[in-house]
């Protein structure tokens, strides 16, 4: 089992004992998420600390979403609450990487590959995913990607 995942588990009794419902129902849902990772497919499966961060950014942004409907719905309690359980996942995310550290890994990725003009957007991508990986969603990866190309 991977450490990430004994982490959860073990966090998990932990907000059990403390009757934090909060982080008790973001544990459990995140748990349940890896276990229906590990089962994808055509055989099961132990995910490694990479897969397992990958399923709880996911479920991050799942929260995030539902956060930003429900405040334009006019329901600022359940968004607050989608709010919270975000709050709890990020807490075992890595560090997000701010907008001058993407700038940089950007701009070295555009002269790694000599690229210019929007056309050559996914050679770009190509080199900066797997150094921001986990680190900066990729929503504004291509943003700060067709920034730099566009400029």
């Amino acid at each position: 089992m991977s450490a990430m995942k004994d982490k959860l588990k073990a966090d998990l009794t932990a907000s059990m004992k403390s009757r934090d419902e909060v982080r008790l129902r973001t544990i459990r849902m995140a748990l349940a998420a890896v276990n229906v990772e590990e089962v994808a497919g055509k055989e099961a499966r132990q995910l490694s600390d990479d897969e397992v961060i990958k399923v709880l950014t996911k479920e991050a942004k799942k929260r995030r979403e539902a956060a930003e409907a429900f405040q334009n719905a006019g329901r600022a309690e359940q968004a607050q609450a989608e709010l919270d359980e975000q709050a709890v996942l990020e807490e075992y995310l890595p560090a997000q990487l701010s907008d001058e550290e993407l700038a940089q890994i950007v701009d070295a990725a555009v002269a790694e590959t000599g690229a210019s003009g929007p056309q050559a957007m996914g050679q770009v991508m190509k080199v900066v995913n797997p150094k921001v990986a986990g680190k900066a969603e990729g929503g504004r990866v291509a943003a700060a990607v067709r920034a730099r190309l566009t400029a």
